[in-house]
């Protein structure tokens, strides 16, 4: 699943490459993943595209006073094109979601957002007014915000202070844009069970799990930003550290990273590193083995 990192590339590519352009055709293949109604695709169509914001997770296009919003789910990812394709977008069972068009300066230019597997999650928006996306208008503080400071973020903890810190990292309405794969690696960092509890931090661990947001979200970024699209999924698993690294040595400490399932998701920590040596029980008892 895209996450902060690779979102913000996204925007950042899609900001250098669209701003000043003129959006020519939105084609939609997967009328599913449309989730408004009131303002048509073809409304867009002869606007011209003034900023791309990034909300969590969400890729916004502001296309002249209306937004094209989207979300890329777990599954989803985006396509440059340069040219645009000369085949036509048809609506069917395949990965193909939406291709939109802009004008180019040698024909047009654009993107297709496709979605693999057969579980179809990813989100399309046309409005005028971001808030009215529920996913947005639900967000928690972008933990990177200029104004989101120590104390801020030990509010948050407090606030939600049985939650265990798994939990809390991915839960975008506390946190806007960490999942599955930043939690791990901040959780690794900071030297803290995925399992602990938010309310049961000291001074010290607060600190340090607040450097390890800040810091990990801000290197990932700094290593996505400037690439190409195509380019993210492999930029992002080469820098992991713990995410998807099951039975791999710890590069901190050498101790084979572990590994807890769930029914449609994992974790991985480090035991060497974050608990004190001890494996991790299954999600059903969601404590310490003895």
């Amino acid at each position: 699943m895209p996450e902060m990192p690779e979102v913000e590339a996204l925007r950042a590519f899609l900001s250098h490459h669209l701003v000043g352009r003129t959006l020519v055709r939105a084609d939609l293949a997967a009328f599913a993943a449309l989730k408004t109604f009131e303002t048509p695709l073809s409304a867009l169509h002869g606007l011209e595209v003034t900023r791309v914001e990034r909300h969590g997770k969400f890729v916004c296009i502001d296309v002249d006073g209306t937004w094209l919003a989207f979300h890329l789910a777990r599954a989803g990812w985006l396509t440059w094109h340069d040219p645009v394709p000369a085949t036509v977008v048809r609506p069917g069972k395949g990965p193909i979601a939406l291709r939109v068009a802009f004008e180019g300066d040698d024909g047009p230019i654009g993107f297709t957002l496709t979605e693999a597997g057969t579980q179809k999650h990813l989100a399309i928006y046309v409005t005028p007014d971001l808030q009215t996306i529920p996913g947005i208008a639900r967000l928690g503080p972008d933990p990177l915000a200029d104004d989101f400071d120590r104390d801020a973020f030990a509010a948050v903890l407090a606030a939600h202070a049985r939650t265990q810190l798994k939990g809390l990292l991915k839960d975008q309405s506390v946190l806007a844009g960490i999942g599955n794969a930043y939690s791990d690696e901040i959780l690794q960092a900071a030297r803290l069970s995925p399992f602990k509890l938010a309310g049961s931090l000291t001074d010290d661990e607060v600190t340090a799990l607040y450097d390890a947001v800040r810091g990990e979200l801000t290197e990932a970024i700094d290593r996505a930003v400037g690439g190409r699209p195509a380019d993210l999924k492999d930029g992002k698993r080469t820098h992991l550290r713990v995410h998807g690294k099951k039975g791999e040595p710890c590069s901190t400490c050498g101790t084979p990273i572990a590994e807890v399932s769930f029914a449609d998701s994992f974790l991985n920590y480090c035991p060497g590193c974050q608990t004190g040596g001890k494996l991790l029980a299954d999600r059903r008892l969601s404590k310490l083995l003895k």
